[in-house]
């Protein structure tokens, strides 16, 4: 079993490095084009205008991770918390009411 298991974590490997071969080309042939088309200025803009896309990906991913977390997380456990002292209902079976209540007022909210 063991054998088997390195044999395709080997395997595995292989094609990973296969992959990024083929991906370094790719990447090597649009730099390519884009220094021939633009010179190396253009190719410098091309660097600036993916990092700055990439964190702007980042940046709007934290604002959902957080405004899910301050819309829905916090008070979802709250109500959950509080209502189960309120009604003959545990936390456990209120949370996924008030998770639900709280996805729909982020959802309706904007």
């Amino acid at each position: 079993m063991n054998g088997e298991l390195l044999t395709q974590a080997r395997n595995l490997a292989n094609n990973a490095a296969k992959k990024a071969d083929e991906y370094s080309g790719v990447i090597g042939s649009i730099q390519g084009v884009i220094v021939e088309h633009f010179g190396q200025n253009g190719l410098y803009a091309a660097y600036i205008f993916l990092a700055i896309f990439i964190l702007f990906i980042f940046a709007k991913l934290a604002k959902i991770t957080f405004s899910t977390v301050k819309w829905v997380v916090v008070p979802s456990v709250a109500l959950a918390f509080v209502g189960s002292f309120f009604v003959p209902y545990s936390f456990v079976a209120l949370l996924p009411v008030t998770v639900t209540f709280c996805s729909l007022f982020l959802l309706f909210k904007g």
